[in-house]
């Protein structure tokens, strides 16, 4: 029997691709995920591995989707073999079957993680250039420069702290968090 997991990392990404591949692929049963691959309780994922029967193969749609390192990847698919379960991944072209399968598993396994590890550096480089010229992350603050200069003014003329709040745009425990008791008198 050949067992279908498809996984997306979040709640409003869509599986049909998934899906509509490895129901092409001849998968009878398929299970699913909608967690992050980073999650190790994944429900879809250990439903599929209960069901699995010496011969039977998991098929997934990429490799990525089964885990996101290589340890892990490599735990998992000792564990099928010991089983007598194959593994398979369709845009791979894996097929852990075979010798020659098992050997590009662990090559492809290997390139995954060093192209997921390069695009966390290249991202972190990405941050610390934007962080030099001046640009912060995150959203943009509630209280600007001329908000808090106006919450001063207005809670000196005497203003509740309410009043003053909604005049602004903002909540009273953003003002109150940009303006400690102390200052606002």
């Amino acid at each position: 029997m050949q067992v279908g997991y498809a996984r997306v990392s979040t709640k409003d990404q869509n599986l049909a691709l998934q899906h509509e591949a490895l129901t092409k692929a001849g998968c009878k049963k398929i299970y699913e995920d909608r967690v992050s691959g980073a999650n190790t309780v994944r429900q879809g994922l250990n439903l599929a591995l209960e069901v699995l029967r010496e011969g039977d193969s998991l098929i997934v749609w990429k490799l990525h989707r089964l885990g996101r390192n290589v340890k892990d990847l490599m735990t998992l698919v000792g564990q099928l073999e010991k089983q007598g379960i194959h593994f398979k991944s369709l845009t791979d072209n894996i097929d852990t079957s075979t010798a020659s399968g098992r050997f590009f598993f662990h090559v492809m396994a290997s390139l995954a993680q060093m192209e997921r590890e390069l695009l966390i550096e290249r991202t972190q480089a990405g941050l610390e250039v934007a962080r030099k010229r001046g640009r912060v992350g995150g959203r943009k603050r509630a209280m600007t420069d001329s908000k808090l200069a106006a919450a001063k003014r207005l809670l000196a003329d005497g203003v509740h702290p309410k009043d003053v709040a909604v005049d602004l745009g903002i909540s009273v425990p953003t003002l109150y968090r940009w303006l400690p008791a102390t200052q606002r008198t």
